[in-house]
């Protein structure tokens, strides 16, 4: 290997670990909100790369669908549960919410859906359609088990992978799309190298977006309200968060990152109704490498994973998710060398 193709190499890892990056900041705000390991989030940046390429066709995207049934089934299940607990009052206020606001982006796409219209329309409209999903399905299949432990809320969201999975299938079709690139040009490196637009549109997303989730925790009382939650949901509760509420702005804020996600890869790879899963997939092993608390440091876990992911598959293509997959063992072995057990506590105290 020569250092013309690892600065590459390395170009190109950057911008996988940008996206990773991205995904991993979703992974660790759900996890460390809810105590959920949200396995189908690439399957909802997946379908933002569907609607976008949909939309770019002159169709009008199959996601409309999609949301407007997980909206109705949402609001049945909220109607349901507001009339066995006897606050019948507050129907309409859970119509409004579970119902007409997931459908407003749905009204949009609706509207622009075959005109000409300004791309950057189609780019927020494509983002926006993804993002009442994950909050919806949270609704339905997380929300009456959220006292559950970490097993069964894992379990419930692999179930929920599939389930999305097979309902992409059916929305969209096994047939696979590549949007337009968002940016031209590009950036030439000393030597000769150079970087395309769409890669430094890719970098420059993750450090904007890692920005201002940093000034949005520091700085906004969301953002505090979220870190609060985070840290002891019982005194939360005694300060008066409601960490129902703050699970939904978890699971919005992440849907909204999917979809971010979901229209920056779309130029750069063909894009089929499971292709999100790997992305999910990697940005965990990310996340593990952050303890799925710690957001700098899956900012550093996300990086490797692209860097060794970009290196494996110039070694050999066959076995890159294999080797991108390994930095679990020994990051494992790591925390579990560095982690106090409960069994060894108990050893101390009877010595």
């Amino acid at each position: 290997m020569t250092w013309d193709v690892a600065l590459i190499l390395g170009i190109d890892g950057l911008a996988n670990g940008a996206v990773y990056l991205l995904a991993g900041l979703g992974l660790v705000l759900i996890f460390s909100v809810t105590r959920v390991v949200f396995v189908p989030f690439g399957d909802v940046a997946a379908f933002s790369a569907l609607s976008l390429a949909a939309f770019e066709q002159g169709r009008r995207p199959a996601t409309i669908s999609l949301v407007l049934t997980l909206a109705a089934l949402a609001v049945i299940a909220e109607v349901v549960s507001l009339v066995r607990r006897g606050e019948a009052a507050r129907i309409p206020r859970a119509i409004l919410g579970w119902g007409l606001l997931p459908a407003l982006p749905c009204a949009l796409a609706w509207a622009v859906a075959g005109h000409e219209v300004p791309h950057a329309l189609f780019i927020v409209t494509a983002i926006l359609l993804v993002v009442p999903i994950t909050p919806l399905v949270a609704r339905l299949a997380l929300q009456p088990i959220a006292d559950a432990s970490v097993l069964v809320l894992l379990i419930a969201s692999l179930a929920l992978h599939f389930l999305l999975s097979g309902l992409g299938l059916l929305f969209f079709g096994p047939e696979g799309s590549r949007t337009a690139p968002l940016a031209e040009g590009g950036l030439t490196l000393p030597g000769g190298f150079n970087v395309s637009g769409q890669v430094l549109l890719m970098l420059a997303a993750a450090v904007v977006l890692s920005g201002l989730f940093f000034l949005a925790f520091e700085r906004t009382a969301i953002g505090k309200a979220l870190r609060a939650t985070a840290v002891n949901r019982v005194g939360a509760r005694l300060v008066g968060i409601r960490p129902a509420r703050t699970a939904l702005l978890a699971y919005t804020f992440s849907s909204l990152l999917a979809g971010l996600i979901g229209v920056l890869v779309a130029p750069v790879t063909t894009m089929y109704y499971d292709s999100g899963f790997l992305i999910g997939l990697k940005a965990f092993v990310a996340a593990i490498i952050g303890g799925l608390v710690s957001y700098p440091l899956t900012a550093l876990g996300a990086i490797a994973v692209g860097i060794v992911e970009s290196f494996g598959s110039f070694w050999s293509g066959a076995l890159k998710d294999v080797i991108v997959f390994s930095l679990l063992i020994p990051v494992l072995m790591l925390r579990s060398a560095m982690t106090r057990h409960p069994e060894e506590e108990v050893e101390e105290i009877d010595q």
